[in-house]
């Protein structure tokens, strides 16, 4: 099967996402990257779910790691009777799905893709486990090729010879709009918010840029103002992890305060995704409360004394008057407009 992640950074290569072989699923452990590479190796389906939980994945990396789970169940029970078969994978099918609640309905039209191509492939005496796994690729592939889009109207409204700023890690739109400047000559600088508590900004987004040679800047989360007012940023931009058909979006925790910060200084926020059809509005949209100790402590070095308490949700919600426009595969939207997404002939993303 062709793919499409060719010309992408060592982060974006599928195998280096999440991969079902030989009955595990390897998923690149990105809370460590790029200080040490090492993958975290699942045998049972539920420990890619612990994974997903656990941030061993995140942004859209979850995708990719519930449809290889989907795989990894077909592998677990793949010498039961048939009818047992079936029951295991429904389940699993939603257990995957329901790894976390911020993006699960995105997690679940993946895992239930998956599922049915499982149960198709039983019907006609064909292998589930590949089934899964082949169209978890499928899915990949027209991510990318639809992501591409997306990333190609980001590097046109990009100055060239500009100055962008990001906000946590925008997965396969980073590696479109590389992509897409490289095939047009331009040329650009980014300054890259670290994005705590698991410094993604910091570790990935700039670990992509730079590899694939864009000059790049980390910049702590609490620098945003005088980056704004000192480092001529053209604009900011962030993808992300809901888009509800009212123009709000959520997106890692801090995009709603780089938003305001943006709209003083003058300077447009673009926010590159596709809408999700099932979510009307805010009030669709949940937003997960992490694990407060991880606020405590900065990649295992607690910096608070045992007393003192914390909070952790892992997003906000960006209001459409903050945003400038919504970059999709079909162009670009004025927040209050998105809705209108649909009326037109679309593809299927996951």
């Amino acid at each position: 099967m062709e793919r499409c992640d060719n010309d992408m950074p060592f982060l974006l290569k599928y195998e280096n996402v999440a991969w079902y072989e030989n009955g595990k699923v390897r998923i690149l452990d990105r809370r460590c990257y790029p200080t040490e590479v090492k993958f975290v190796e699942c045998t049972d389906y539920h420990e890619v779910i612990q994974a997903i939980r656990d941030m061993v994945t995140q942004s859209a990396g979850p995708y990719t790691a519930v449809g290889m789970g989907m795989a990894l169940a077909a592998y677990q029970v793949k010498d039961r009777p048939e009818s047992e078969q079936k029951a295991f994978l429904k389940q699993a099918c939603e257990d995957l799905a329901t790894s976390r609640p911020t993006a699960g309905h995105r997690y679940r039209k993946v895992t239930e893709h998956c599922l049915n191509a499982a149960l198709k492939a039983m019907e006609e005496g064909g292998d589930p486990v590949r089934a899964c796994f082949d169209r978890t690729v499928e899915s990949l592939n027209r991510r990318y090729s639809t992501m591409q889009k997306v990333g190609d109207y980001l590097c046109g409204i990009i100055p060239a010879g500009g100055t962008i700023l990001t906000q946590c890690y925008a997965e396969t739109v980073i590696g479109t709009v590389m992509r897409a400047a490289r095939k047009s000559g331009k040329d650009f600088k980014v300054y890259c918010a670290e994005t705590r508590p698991f410094f993604q900004g910091a570790r990935l987004t700039s670990s992509c840029f730079a590899s694939m040679g864009f000059d790049t800047t980390v910049v702590s989360d609490n620098m945003i103002a005088w980056t704004m007012q000192n480092r001529g940023i053209d604009l900011f931009t962030s993808a992300c992890d809901t888009m509800a058909l009212d123009g709000h979006v959520a997106n890692k925790v801090g995009t709603l305060q780089i938003a305001i910060l943006a709209k003083y200084f003058g300077l447009p926020f673009y926010v590159t995704g596709l809408p999700d059809k099932g979510k009307a509005s805010k009030d669709d949209i949940v937003i997960e409360m992490r694990d407060p100790n991880q606020v405590l402590s900065a990649r295992g070095i607690r910096n608070s004394l045992p007393e003192v308490k914390a909070c952790y949700p892992a997003f906000d919600i960006t209001p459409p008057h903050l945003i400038t426009g919504l970059i999709t595969d079909k162009g670009v939207y004025v927040p209050e407009l998105i809705r209108n997404y649909y009326d037109t002939e679309y593809q299927e993303y996951y």
